[in-house]
C-alpha cells in the first residue's frame, strides 16, 4: 500500500468522528521504483494532508520529508525527489493501519489493506 492510498483512507466505524490519519503497524516495507511525474506531484500536492503522508513516512523508517511546507517547494527538483519517494515508492507490503479514536487494527496483506468493518462496526 503506497502513502497516496494512505493519506487517503480513514475508519468509518460507526460512532468514530476521527478516523483520520490512520496509524501504522509495520512489519515490512519495500520500495518500488517508479518513474517520477512533476506534473503528477505538483497536482497532488494541494490534495495530501501534509502532516499525516510526514508521520506516515517516519513510521515507515523514512524521515526525509520537511515538517513544514508550503507550495513554492515545488520548484525545488530535490524537494520532488523526497515528495515523491514518499508518496509513491515507499509500500507497506505487511502490517496494520489503526484508527486513531478506538484502536482497532486493519491488516494489510501483501500490499492490501483491508478495511471491511464487522457486523457491530457498521
Amino acid at each position: 500500500m503506497r502513502l497516496l492510498t494512505h493519506n487517503m483512507l480513514s475508519s468509518n466505524i460507526k460512532g468514530v468522528t476521527n478516523g483520520f490519519p490512520l496509524g501504522i503497524v509495520v512489519e515490512k516495507v519495500i520500495e518500488k521504483p517508479v518513474e517520477m511525474n512533476p506534473d503528477f506531484l505538483k497536482n497532488m500536492f494541494a490534495k495530501i494532508e501534509w502532516k499525516a503522508l510526514v508521520d506516515a513516512s517516519r513510521s515507515m523508517g523514512y524521515a526525509e520529508l520537511p515538517d513544514q511546507v508550503d507550495s513554492s517547494m515545488l520548484d525545488s527538483v530535490e524537494f520532488l525527489q523526497r515528495f515523491h519517494h514518499a508518496l509513491l515508492e515507499l509500500h507497506l507490503e505487511e502490517g496494520a493501519l489503526v484508527c486513531p479514536e478506538t484502536g482497532r487494527k486493519f491488516p494489510v496483506n501483501k500490499g492490501i489493506p483491508n478495511m471491511l468493518l464487522h457486523e457491530d462496526e457498521v
